[in-house]
């Protein structure tokens, strides 16, 4: 994915360091673009509902990250993979719908496991960090 930035030394001065939220901005970016051109009547339903749940994960990281705890930090991460895998649900029904043909269902849904697993990583380490 393009947009990354890599941080050298392993220093984190800001969630935009981040390589889970750099990879999270990109897949929101990509699902909305996926979703724009889906039905008018779904602008307030599934639409909307997808983007919000998609722009939450990044956001999650963010706020998480912002706070003064690493414990606070855990807790944003937690949210952000509950609404990673709210969006991964989404998709599938956006899928089912004929909204989404199945090699953009298939990128979106790989590009949310690939960010599933970074979070896991990150919550990993932070746990370790906290003993």
């Amino acid at each position: 994915m393009s947009g990354e930035r890599r941080v050298t030394g392993g220093e984190v001065r800001s969630y935009r360091d981040l390589l889970v939220w750099q990879r999270a901005m990109i897949w929101v970016e990509a699902v909305y673009a996926a979703t724009r051109p889906w039905p008018s009547d779904e602008k307030f339903g599934l639409t909307s509902q997808l983007r919000r749940a998609a722009l939450s994960v990044p956001s999650n990281i963010a706020e998480g990250c912002a706070r003064r705890s690493t414990a606070e930090f855990l807790s944003f991460l937690a949210i952000s993979r509950g609404s990673l895998a709210e969006a991964e649900t989404q998709l599938i029904l956006g899928g089912r719908l004929g909204y989404l043909e199945e090699g953009a269902s298939n990128a979106l849904l790989d590009g949310a496991d690939e960010i599933s697993r970074m979070l896991a990583g990150l919550i990993t380490k932070l746990e370790e960090r906290q003993q």
